[in-house]
C-alpha cells in the first residue's frame, strides 16, 4: 500500500483514497448580493457516499481547483447541523502564516497566496442528499442527440438544488457494473453502444446511431424528479422530428443505491 500526504493539509492518504471519486457541479450562479464578500459567485454541490469521503473530496477539490484560482474565496452556503472541515484543514497550506478570524458565530481562515489572501470558512455544512437520477437519450445520429441533450440540459439547469456532474451535463461513456477485467468496478455499457449492436446483447433499436446519458444528483428525490421531468420533456419536443428514438434509463438492480426513478411514473 502506498501512503501519500495530501498537498493542502497534513493528513496522510492512501493512493486509493486520493483517487476516489465524488460528484460535483454548479447548482446555480450567484449575484453579488447573495455572497458573503459581495462579489459574483457560484453555488456548488459536492456529493460523496459517506461523510468521510466527502471530507476528503472537499479538501482535495477546493485545494486543487479553488485555492489555486486567482482572486477566489470559498464559503459555506449551507448551515446544517452536520459539518465537515474546509479551512480547518486547508489552513496548513499557509505554512504557519495563516490567520483565523471570527465574525458573528462563523470562523474564517485567511491563507496568504501570491495575489493576496484566500479566505474560506473553517467548516461547511453537510446534509444527506440523493444521487443517481438517470436517463438516456437514444437517437438516429450524433447531431440529433446532441441537440436534444442541449435542450434537456438547459431545462434542468433551471431546476434548483440539483447538479449534473458530467462535464457539460451529459456523458457519452455510460457504464455498467463490473468488467471482464479483475478489479475494475465499472466498464463501458456495451448494451447501449451503437458500434457494438452486432457483437453484444444490444438494447438499441436498429436505426440508433448515438446515445447520451444524464446523471442528476440533488438535495431530495423530489428535486431530482422535477429535473428529470423537465429534461425529458425538453429533449422530446417537436424539434426532434422523430429523430429521438427512445428515452430510457440504466437499470442497476438496486446496486448503486436505495433510490429508483421510474420514468413512466415520473412522466405520467
Amino acid at each position: 500500500m502506498i501512503v501519500l500526504r495530501c498537498p493542502y493539509c497534513r493528513e496522510q492518504r492512501t493512493e486509493e483514497e486520493l483517487t476516489y471519486g465524488g460528484e460535483a457541479g454548479i447548482e446555480r450562479r450567484l449575484p453579488p448580493d447573495e455572497t458573503p464578500d459581495g462579489r459574483p459567485g457560484v453555488a456548488v454541490l459536492l456529493f460523496a457516499t459517506s461523510s468521510k469521503d466527502l471530507q476528503k473530496q472537499l479538501v482535495d477539490r477546493v485545494g486543487q481547483c479553488v485555492l489555486t484560482a486567482a482572486g477566489s474565496a470559498c464559503f459555506s452556503g449551507h448551515d446544517g447541523p452536520e459539518k465537515v472541515k474546509l479551512g480547518g484543514l486547508l489552513r496548513y497550506f499557509g505554512d504557519g502564516f495563516q490567520i483565523a478570524k471570527k465574525f458573528a458565530d462563523r470562523r474564517y481562515w485567511r491563507i496568504p497566496v501570491m495575489d493576496g489572501e484566500f479566505v474560506c470558512d473553517h467548516e461547511v455544512g453537510m446534509t444527506r442528499g440523493v444521487g443517481g437520477g438517470n436517463f438516456l437519450i437514444i437517437g438516429r445520429n450524433t447531431a440529433t442527440v446532441r441537440a436534444a441533450a442541449e435542450r434537456a440540459i438547459a431545462a434542468m439547469t433551471r431546476i434548483p438544488n440539483i447538479i449534473m456532474p458530467f462535464p457539460g451535463g451529459a456523458a457519452r461513456s455510460g457504464s455498467k457494473i463490473g468488467s471482464k477485467y479483475k478489479g475494475l468496478p465499472a466498464s463501458t455499457n456495451d448494451a447501449y453502444c451503437p458500434t457494438l449492436k452486432a457483437e453484444t446483447a444490444s438494447k438499441l433499436p436498429a436505426e440508433a446511431g448515438s446515445v447520451l446519458e444524464f446523471v442528476i444528483d440533488g438535495l431530495t428525490a423530489d428535486d431530482i424528479s422535477a429535473a428529470m421531468r423537465a429534461g425529458i420533456a425538453a429533449a422530446c419536443n417537436a424539434q426532434t422530428a422523430g429523430d429521438v428514438l427512445q428515452i430510457t434509463a440504466g437499470n442497476y438492480g438496486g446496486k448503486l443505491g436505495q433510490f429508483k426513478f421510474h420514468l413512466r411514473e415520473l412522466m405520467a
